[in-house]
């Protein structure tokens, strides 16, 4: 199984498209990450993460309710809710 992870970007560094990257926090834990995918993601941005690379920016409700979906799974609330069918 595959998993992308939100995080924001902090800074980005490079102008040739191909080449960028930027500074992504993943609640607190930076990591350089590359944006040749997102050519349109900018400083403040939320980015969907998948092995160093930018996939999609996020509008901030959308990176919101990830972040939700994985403090769940943290928790162990979802094996609650399929033992409960």
């Amino acid at each position: 199984m595959c998993l992308a992870v939100p995080g924001k970007i902090l800074s980005i560094e490079g102008q040739d498209p191909l080449l960028r990257s930027g500074k992504v926090s993943f609640g607190g834990t930076l990591k350089n990450v590359f944006l040749a995918y997102v050519p349109e993601a900018r400083v403040g941005d939320y980015v969907l993460v998948h092995v160093g690379f930018a996939i999609s920016v996020l509008v901030p409700e959308e990176a919101d309710r990830i972040f939700r979906y994985l403090a769940e799974i943290e928790e162990g609330d979802f094996l609650q809710g399929e033992e409960a069918s």
